[in-house]
């Protein structure tokens, strides 16, 4: 069966997992971090990504970005991830693929789940057991949004400049959600909507998106029965 087209809806935010080939790691020292932070700002900027959350696991990479254009997120991930596989293997003396085929990603309903996004993304390391809170983990957007380092990577989407005033008052406010960490609940929702290519949002954001692009933007409900008996 044929691969539907990655989902693009102009001033849309995605979500986006890319893994290491057979869940390989991807970062071998500290040094690969900020090279792969790196190529991964000069890409975005040639291509228009706005990057607005991630983090770097051992062997995944987790995005929060709003691409400009439908090829931007393409042509950012392609663009990064040959110049990011030429330094590891020189540097390392490898060969043969990083990269666990296709990179998924998810559209996302902003208003209900932007925020909790960057949560789920910045919380990995966290329920991986790698680190005790986001802030004992270095190679995350969390330090820019909850404690003001400057991180030029980042471009503040809407939702976050308007959790307060002053860039004290938003950070203070995002410092305060990570008081309790997500249900179970919405753990599997992002986990279903990433891994299987669907949007994540509420019913009606998702009526009005399938209207917009004229497909399916969500699975069928469990139990209906198949068109022409399949």
């Amino acid at each position: 069966m044929a691969r539907l087209p990655r989902f693009f809806a102009s001033g849309y935010s995605l979500h986006v997992i890319q893994r290491g080939n057979n869940r390989g790691d991807i970062f071998f020292s500290s040094p690969d971090y900020p090279k792969y932070l790196q190529f991964l700002k000069e890409a975005a900027v040639r291509y228009g990504c706005a990057i607005h959350a991630y983090v770097l696991m051992p062997n995944h990479v987790h995005l929060l970005l709003t691409p400009e254009q439908p090829e931007s997120l393409p042509k950012t991930l392609q663009s990064l991830g040959r110049r990011y596989v030429q330094h590891v293997n020189a540097t390392y003396r490898r060969t043969g693929t990083l990269w666990e085929g296709r990179y998924r990603a998810t559209l996302i309903d902003g208003e209900a789940y932007f925020l909790t996004c960057c949560r789920y993304i910045e919380l990995n390391p966290v329920r991986a057991e790698m680190a005790v809170h986001p802030r004992d983990y270095l190679w995350s957007s969390y330090h820019g949004h909850a404690n003001g380092k400057r991180d030029t990577l980042l471009t503040p989407h809407a939702l976050y400049r308007a959790l307060g005033r002053t860039a004290e008052e938003r950070q203070k406010a995002y410092r305060s959600l990570f008081r309790h960490h997500l249900s179970g609940e919405t753990l599997d929702e992002i986990r279903e909507a990433t891994n299987k290519a669907w949007v994540l949002g509420h019913e009606r954001f998702k009526n009005k998106l399938a209207k917009k692009m004229g497909r399916r933007v969500s699975p069928l409900p469990r139990g209906r029965p198949r068109l022409g008996g399949e």
